[in-house]
């Protein structure tokens, strides 16, 4: 990872910037477009294939989506996602794409610099968050189309840059380039500041009684006790900055808004029992792929473990499949349960996934038969356990116990985000406060059309964090989130004029 130059290092500043946006992956890129002023309107030839939305669009036609009522015009759509703002955009942008169709986009964009909302953007690694370090030798879910972001379309991006792949499915290295150029080619840079790790982020409060006190952070526990005394003042966020030579700086910024945009691929989930620490247990892909890469599998005879029925899971049985290690694939679910995701998945479109769909269904364990050469399926089962002689005790929903032995095992069974820089890990934010926040079981929980987190103001969150694992519908979170901003501007702007502090303003 390319460390940051001495010029575009952040310094601790007086100045209050009006947002920081936490996360520099699709969901912090597309925010950060919408508040450098782009706006979107329906185009003047553009006919939506929907004709109750098509007519609620003509009726304010001259004004942005941006500066429309979100709820009104997202009443009564239905997509594969929970946020209506997401199923708006999505459908805005794809329109009736999940019937198959590729129709062109609605929307048309206009850059309009006196909306522009300054902003700031940190990142860990280069613009495109968690794309830069995904499994290259996978294609993406998505088609390409539906990676893209507002402005610039993915094919005529690509067009000159890549091979023909049936069904216009990507790399991920591919999707990550394109993120890092739309950043440069939309004149976004001066917003991002890569290589930053946050360590806190607080909320000053200002004693209401004394105009001259300080802003100050101050414990949970006094606030709620004296909670009367106190107004809501900025954020305050901490971190370092790696530089050139290796070490840290640190940093702290003060903001107005803060939005959430982390994406939940940090930490991976554990299965929580004896043994999960042995080295020969792996959680994530690139750690399985580099091991299988370096050699350290090759030649073993005994299987690798897979846990795990979600796609990344399926990922790890083609990689292990492909390089001729057999594979002891375990999961809960029963093969014919209706939410597997590759129920969902054409087979036409995903036939690498239907094959280890079809091995799930037809290569499982019998307690009359060993397991097989290449592949055994074993669902309905957990692990119990890993020993330290490489062996894993598993359990099928009758009880019955079985031990086998491996030469590696690869837990994938979703991840968590990151969110250590927020009181409780940020688990107050969810649906389920006393839970790690996770994208399908706790979401953060917000106000669905603005993505202001219900329980702190001035805190937004979108993307993964609020349930949009896919891009397509993350960009309805920009959306929603400009729409807020932009309005209280206006409010600000407003209260400002009548105040009579917009003498010789024009």
């Amino acid at each position: 990872m390319p460390l940051v130059e001495e010029t575009s290092l952040l310094e601790d500043s007086s100045v209050t910037f009006p947002v920081v946006i936490i996360g520099n992956g699709p969901s912090g890129i597309c925010l950060s477009y919408m508040l450098s002023g782009y706006r979107p309107y329906l185009s003047s030839e553009a006919i939506h294939p929907n004709t109750i939305l098509h007519s609620k669009l003509e009726e304010a036609r001259h004004l942005s989506i941006v500066d429309q009522d979100l709820e009104y015009l997202s009443e009564g759509l239905e997509g594969r996602s929970s946020n209506p703002v997401a199923v708006l955009f999505d459908t805005l942008l794809h329109p009736d794409a999940d019937f198959g169709y590729d129709y062109p986009s609605v929307l048309h964009w206009k850059l309009e610099q006196h909306h522009y909302i300054p902003h700031l953007v940190l990142g860990k690694g280069p613009p495109g968050g968690a794309w830069h370090n995904m499994e290259g030798s996978m294609l993406t879910i998505s088609f390409g189309s539906w990676m893209e972001l507002p402005g610039l379309k993915f094919k005529d991006w690509v067009s000159s840059k890549r091979r023909n792949l049936k069904g216009d499915r990507v790399m991920p290295e591919e999707i990550a380039r394109y993120y890092k150029h739309y950043v440069k080619v939309m004149g976004l840079q001066k917003n991002f500041r890569e290589n930053t790790y946050i360590t806190s982020i607080s909320r000053l409060y200002r004693d209401q009684d004394d105009d001259n006190s300080q802003d100050r952070d101050i414990s949970t526990k006094h606030l709620q006790i004296e909670k009367s005394n106190f107004i809501k003042r900025n954020w305050e966020i901490r971190g370092y900055q790696r530089i050139a030579d290796g070490s840290h700086v640190p940093f702290c910024l003060f903001a107005e808004n803060v939005a959430l945009a982390t994406g939940t691929l940090d930490s991976p989930a554990h299965l929580e029992i004896e043994g999960e620490d042995f080295p020969f247990v792996f959680h994530s892909m690139p750690e399985f792929g580099a091991a299988i890469n370096k050699g350290k599998l090759r030649g073993k005879v005994d299987p690798v473990l897979i846990v795990g029925s979600g796609l990344t899971a399926a990922d790890a049985v083609l990689c292990a499949y492909n390089s001729n290690i057999p594979v002891i694939h375990v999961f809960r679910r029963r093969v014919t349960d209706p939410s597997l995701i590759f129920k969902q998945l054409p087979k036409k479109l995903y036939p690498e996934y239907h094959k280890v769909y079809h091995m799930m269904c037809t290569q499982s364990y019998s307690v009359d038969s060993n397991l097989l050469s290449d592949y055994t399926s074993f669902p309905e089962h957990h692990v119990l356990s890993f020993k330290s002689d490489m062996k894993c005790v598993l359990q099928n929903v009758s009880g019955l116990k079985k031990i086998f032995k491996l030469s590696a095992a690869v837990v994938l069974i979703g991840s968590h985000p990151n969110l250590s820089f927020l009181k409780d890990q940020g688990c107050y934010l969810g649906h389920k406060s006393s839970q790690p926040i996770t994208c399908k079981g706790n979401p953060v929980e917000i106000d669905t059309y603005t993505y202001e987190c219900i329980k702190e103001a001035n805190l937004f969150a979108l993307g993964p964090l609020v349930g949009d694992n896919f891009v397509r519908f993350l960009k309805g979170g920009a959306l929603g989130v400009t729409r807020c901003l932009a309005t209280r501007q206006k409010k600000k702007q407003h209260l400002f004029v009548e105040r009579g502090g917009g003498d010789g303003i024009a």
